[in-house]
């Protein structure tokens, strides 16, 4: 059993990652840091969590644990998998792990130097829902993709949440944009050259609440648009000349929606629908994530999210931003 700790005492962390992890087949959690030790103290008796912390720094010195999941709020995440990574500990960081692409490679000198695990936490890339559609794309069941088309949106007005403070690391972009450019290299297996965008900003927030764009992939292109102050919406279509697959619950699965996988025939008389019930996919992650931390197969690590395909996704998302400044097309 891979033994975890829990920095912070954060709203995914409760809801999605501290049940997988209590869920898993190889995983355990022995201990929970706060710096407000009474929040810690109330989860830990919650979940039967049998260690707490008052810091950060004591739960990573601590030999109680193997592993870290960091659930803070995004300006803190590449200082603490950093820490984490230099105490000799395997990480799983919430995403995005960075809000810019160059400081990732200061994660990965720091997992290399320490011969540790460090993953961002893309859940989604261990549901069988997106390896189904991979599989579909690359077995040519839609014939030549052309085009990729995604939304994802949610209201959030509220002053003290993290999403709506930049220095917290807020904004539409970090939230949820990695979401569809993160999907869509998962399953095409290609990687954008170059993107046009418009951001808007909210003007008492300072935080990007909207933003669109359209990626260059080469074959295909690829148009989304995310936003914090719009209708709850989450879908995405990949359209080829023989079909196109429709995701009816990409992100959230089993919460916004059924996992289900929709593949249409070209002329929209017939469709396959593929279902996955029951399916966690927070829970598959922490058990893919545990057994390639346990064995170091190999194997095992390439099913796990690599810092380097994060390091991909996040130039994506530091191009949509210079794309939005600048109104032009940008290379990636």
């Amino acid at each position: 059993m891979l033994r975890w700790g829990i920095l912070s005492t954060a709203k995914i962390g409760v809801e999605h990652v501290i049940p997988a992890i209590l869920n898993a087949d190889n995983a355990v959690i022995t201990a929970i840091a706060s710096r407000d030790k009474s929040k810690a103290n109330r989860l830990a008796e919650r979940f039967a969590i049998p260690h707490t912390f008052g810091s950060y720094d004591d739960l990573l010195a601590s030999d109680l644990v193997d592993a870290i999941y960091i659930p803070l709020p995004t300006a803190h995440h590449v200082e603490w998998s950093i820490k984490a990574a230099n105490a000799g500990k395997h990480v799983l960081c919430e995403k995005p792990i960075s809000l810019k692409a160059p400081q990732i490679a200061d994660i990965i000198q720091a997992r290399d130097k320490n011969n540790v695990l460090v993953s961002e936490a893309f859940m989604i890339t261990y549901h069988p829902q997106w390896h189904k559609v991979r599989d579909l794309i690359q077995n040519g069941d839609i014939g030549k993709l052309s085009h990729v088309q995604a939304a994802f949106t949610y209201f959030n007005k509220d002053t003290n949440n993290m999403r709506n403070i930049p220095e917290l690391g807020g904004g539409a972009l970090p939230d949820i944009g990695v979401y569809p450019t993160l999907a869509t290299r998962f399953a095409t297996g290609l990687e954008p050259v170059a993107v046009s965008a418009r951001v808007k900003y909210d003007k008492d927030f300072g935080t990007d609440a909207f933003a669109s764009c359209r990626a260059d992939f080469g074959d295909f292109e690829m148009t989304m648009y995310v936003a914090t102050q719009l209708a709850h919406r989450q879908e995405i279509s990949f359209h080829g000349d023989k079909g196109w697959i429709e995701v009816s619950s990409p992100f959230n699965a089993g919460l916004y929606d059924a996992d289900k996988v929709t593949l249409h025939n070209a002329n929209h008389s017939e469709k396959q629908e593929f279902r996955f019930p029951g399916v966690n996919q927070y829970k598959l992650q922490i058990e893919a994530f545990s057994r390639a931390a346990l064995t170091k197969s190999p194997a095992n690590e390439a099913q796990v999210f690599t810092l380097e395909s994060s390091q991909k996704n996040q130039r994506l998302i530091d191009a949509i931003y210079v794309a939005g400044e600048s109104g032009l097309w940008e290379k990636i």
